[in-house]
C-alpha cells in the first residue's frame, strides 16, 4: 500500500511524478471509456455528442491534479459514458428522443429564396451561406443550388440540384 501512495499520491499535494503516474492511468482509462463510449461521441456530430468530450475531460482532469478521488473520478467518468451509449441507443430506437435530444435539420434555402425567419433561429446571415457555398461547392451564387440546411449538429450543408436530399 506504501508504494501505491508513493507513486500516486493522495489529496492535492502530489509531487511531479505522482501526477505524471496519474496521468498514464488517466490516459489509458481514457482509451478504454474512448473506446467503450464508441466513436460517434468523438466525431462530434451533434451537441448530444460534444457534452460527453466536454465532461469527460473535466472529470477526468480533477483525478490527475488530485482535486478529487482518484476511483470515484473514473467511476463517475464510466457512469457519463454509459449514459452517452444509453441515449445514443435509445436514439436509434425512437425518432421523437432523437429529436428531443439532438435536434433536427433545418431549412434555409428552397426554391430559389432564402428563408430569413429559418436563418434568424440559427444565428446565420446572408454572408453565412455564401462563405459555404464557396467552400462546399466552390460558387458564389445559387445557381444549382436546390436546398440548403442547417444540419442537427450545426453544420450548414448544401444540395445541388439533380442531387438527393
Amino acid at each position: 500500500m506504501d508504494l501505491i501512495y508513493d507513486i500516486f499520491g493522495e489529496g492535492k499535494e502530489l509531487q511531479f511524478h505522482q501526477m505524471c503516474a496519474r496521468a498514464v492511468v488517466i490516459f489509458l482509462a481514457s482509451i478504454a471509456l474512448i473506446r467503450i463510449s464508441g466513436r460517434r461521441s468523438f466525431s462530434m456530430k451533434s451537441s448530444f455528442d460534444s457534452v460527453i468530450v466536454i465532461l469527460l475531460g473535466a472529470v477526468l482532469s480533477r483525478a490527475v491534479v488530485g482535486a478529487s478521488p482518484f476511483i470515484p473520478i473514473i467511476g463517475a467518468s464510466l457512469t457519463l459514458v454509459l449514459l452517452h451509449r444509453l441515449f445514443g441507443w435509445i436514439s436509434i430506437h425512437s425518432k421523437n428522443f432523437k429529436r428531443l435530444n439532438e435536434g433536427k435539420k433545418i431549412l434555409l434555402y428552397s426554391d430559389g429564396k432564402l428563408h430569413t425567419d429559418n436563418l434568424k433561429k440559427c444565428l446565420v446571415d446572408y454572408e453565412d451561406i455564401l462563405e459555404q457555398l464557396r467552400c462546399q461547392v466552390q460558387q458564389n451564387d445559387f445557381h444549382d443550388v436546390d436546398t440548403i440546411y442547417m444540419e442537427a449538429g450545426g453544420k450548414i450543408s448544401i444540395v445541388k440540384n439533380g442531387t438527393q436530399s
